[in-house]
């Protein structure tokens, strides 16, 4: 139980609830805050699994761990966001989007937990699927999406402390509106091609259920 694998992925647990918090306290460092533990969590989904490789930790308690601590994390981040980019008074809206879709939040969380289930249908025939190079590339530029739209929320707030103007804030207020607005597009795109090549790989598994 107390592995170092096992230890990373229960404190991406515990910190999920913060980093969903500390977005909606006023003032860009919490958002900062929230922008740094997010990246500690987002290394710590990487490492976990490397280290229990390397160290010969893999575990049951971690297979069953890991999933709900990325699903946790994934839900903590996108509900803030979803409801911040709708603030009335602060521009928070991401540039292309505007306000995050609830559409967007459906279709990412809903093909996690669709892959959840055929995992476990595919492990009740014995085969086990394993993370894809397609799903690892989804979760990376899901990560950066996400990361830099908590920083996107605290750069906002910095400018309304500040009233920081000129050239330089509008040049970084453009690559940094882009990098969200982009990953975000990559990070959906990802999410379809990969489910649909998951299915496509072990489409035998729906043959051999009839």
């Amino acid at each position: 139980m107390w592995t170092l694998p096992n230890i990373l992925t229960l404190a991406r647990i515990i910190l999920a609830p913060v980093i969903a918090l500390l977005p909606f306290i006023q003032g860009y460092w919490p958002k900062v805050i929230a922008f740094v533990i997010f990246v500690i969590a987002a290394v710590s989904d990487v490492a976990d699994g490397w280290v229990a490789r390397n160290r010969q930790q893999v575990s049951d308690i971690g297979k069953l761990l890991d999933p709900v601590a990325d699903k946790l994390l994934l839900v903590a981040t996108l509900v803030p966001i979803y409801w911040i980019t709708r603030h009335p008074t602060v521009l928070y809206g991401i540039p292309w989007w505007g306000s995050l879709p609830l559409w967007v939040i459906v279709m990412l969380v809903g093909r996690e937990l669709l892959m959840t289930v055929f995992r476990w249908e595919a492990q009740k025939r014995g085969v086990v699927i394993p993370a894809g190079r397609e799903g690892k590339l989804k979760a990376i530029f899901q990560y950066v999406f996400i990361g830099a739209t908590i920083a996107w929320f605290a750069w906002k707030d910095f400018l309304v402390t500040t009233r920081f103007t000129g050239r330089l804030r509008d040049v970084w207020d453009d690559i940094h509106g882009t990098v969200v607005a982009v990953t975000l597009a990559i990070a959906l795109v990802l999410t379809v091609y990969s489910f649909v090549i998951y299915l496509i790989r072990y489409r035998a598994l729906f043959r051999s259920r009839r």
